[in-house]
This record gives structure tokens, sequence and C-alpha cells, in this order.
């Protein structure tokens, strides 16, 4: 028997339960997960330092969301979402609620003096003060709008946001979850997307994921189709030479933006967000020829193209 490979409209028009159309993470491994695989990456990148303190972070995660609480949202704000196929959390809802205990474990348990000043400034930090920046961070209007974003806290603010995010997007069902008009975003938390898997395994065999970099909700896109832009014209795929093929850049010539794919047929052991943080060649690479990306790494925040030119002035 010959087996036909179907094409991208053919994939969209399956049944989406079938096809299993968002994957919601699992509070008792994506964290660990990630930590795991931070530690495996760092003795190979040029940021390995970084990634190992990352772990650190990843490991307070782990442990702090096995017995957060954090409300689901309301039946009616769930068909709100699902009526009029928008994200279920609204952009400014950024609440930290695991933020104090997750600072408090980093201090105690992570053997990293690196972690000691910024997470010694969190803690000092009032709960609007804490807002106040990741706001700024986020580009999320506030009355607060002039507040300068101390560099050094960001990727733990932003951390404290994925661990209340991610614990939220757990314990969902997929049902619960709205199909967007927009299929750029995340459909729990409205953040784009920091990478994409190509999954193993069940019902996500062969599937290709857009992973949040916030809530660490996946949702299906066909392959071969910008994740930015959505066009299926131009795609081309690149790769850092004698790094394996294991991870690319899907760059679209319409746009000029990429953002990176993991094929786990590759490496099993891949995550999108932990992977994309680790390879950093691979974006120089792809801005020396001329694709941008839509949005960075979470847990690696860097001034904008104005700031920068603006501290250069």
């Amino acid at each position: 028997m010959v087996q036909r490979i179907l094409e991208p409209a053919e994939i969209e028009s399956i049944d989406h339960v079938a096809i299993a159309r968002v994957r919601l993470p699992d509070r008792a491994e994506i964290f660990a997960a990630r930590a795991a695989r931070l530690r495996q990456l760092a003795p190979g990148s040029a940021i390995g330092p970084y990634l190992l303190l990352m772990a650190h972070v990843a490991d307070a995660q782990h442990a702090v969301a096995q017995s957060l609480d954090v409300p689901l949202p309301s039946h009616a704000d769930i068909a709100r979402a699902t009526e009029h196929c928008m994200p279920l959390l609204d952009a400014p809802d950024i609440s930290l609620r695991g933020a104090d205990a997750l600072f408090a474990h980093i201090a105690a348990h992570a053997d990293a003096p690196e972690l000691a000043a910024p997470i010694a400034r969190l803690q000092s930090m009032s709960a609007d003060a804490r807002r106040a920046q990741l706001q700024a961070l986020l580009g999320v209007a506030s009355a607060d709008n002039d507040v300068e974003v101390e560099a050094t806290l960001a990727p733990f603010l932003i951390a404290a946001l994925q661990l209340d995010r991610t614990v939220l997007a757990s314990q969902l069902r997929e049902k619960d979850v709205p199909m967007l008009d927009v299929h750029t975003v995340c459909p729990v938390c409205g953040t784009p997307p920091v990478a994409s898997i190509v999954r193993i395994g069940g019902r996500y065999q062969s599937l290709r994921y857009l992973h949040c970099g916030h809530c660490a909700t996946e949702w299906h896109m066909v392959r071969v189709k910008c994740s930015h832009c959505e066009s299926t014209e131009g795609i081309s795929y690149y790769a850092v030479e004698g790094q394996g093929d294991a991870l690319k850049a899907e760059a679209c010539e319409p746009c000029h933006h990429y953002r990176k794919i993991s094929y786990m047929e590759k490496d099993p052991l891949a995550e999108p967000l932990a992977d994309d943080l680790a390879s950093l060649a691979l974006d120089v690479m792809m801005g020396a020829a001329g694709f941008g990306r839509p949005n960075g790494n979470p847990l690696l925040w860097l001034a904008d193209d104005d700031e920068v030119a603006a501290d250069e002035r």
C-alpha cells in the first residue's frame, strides 16, 4: 500500500478533536522537563552558565507548581471567549500568585550566588512594584507607563508569570480552550508562540504545535506555514552547520520573520522554550540572513532597537 502525505488544507479539514488541536501542560512534568533539558544543553551553548541559572529557576517553578492554587476562569468567561473566538485570559491579566513562594524557593535552594542579588531585590519589592515592572516588560498599558525596566529582574518576573499561567492552563480541559480566528497567538493567554515543535506519540504523532512561552499551552498548526503571518508560500528552513537537524529556523520570505522548530523524531528530549533559549547561534545566523524574530524568548529579556538606539545617543 502506498501511503499518501496529506496536504496542509486536508489536515486543517480533519476533525480538530481527532488531531488534538491543543496540548495542555502537565504541572507535574513541564518545569522539571525544562530544567533537565536546560542542564543537558548548557555544556554546548554559548550561554551555558545562564542556562544553568534558568534550570535552577525551573526547579523552583516545579516545586511551587505542585501546590499552587490558581482559580480557573468562570463558566461564563469560558463561554464568552468561545463565542467571540478570543483567548481565555485578558491581556492585562498578569497575576503573580506564586511569586513569593517562587522567590523564596530560589533563595533557599538554588546553589547559585549569581541569583542572590536579583532575588533579594524582588523579595524587597511590593506586589504593586513587581506588577508595574511586569507591565512595562510586557508593554501592557498602565498608570505607570514611565516605569524603567530593571533588566536583571526581567527573567524572574516572567518566571513568576509562567508559573501562574501554566498552573492555570494545566487545569483546563481541551474543550475549555476556544478556537481563535487568529492562529498566531495562544488560545489560553493570547501570547505569541516562542517556537514550535513536531511531536511524537499518540494523538500528537508527527503534528506541529506552536508553544506558548508563558503558559506552555501548545496549539496545532500545519507544517510549512509561517507562524507569524500564516503564509504558506516562500517558507524555507535553516540550521547551523554541524549541529544536526533536530532544530531549525522556519523562515518566511513574505514577512521576513522566523521562528525555531524542533523535531522530536530527531531528538525525543526536545523542549521548545529551552531549545530556543540555548540556540543563539541560530539567531545570529538568521539575523545575518535578513530575518527577524517576531518576539524573543521570555527568559532572555533584551531592550528593543529603539531602546538600544536611545542608550547609544
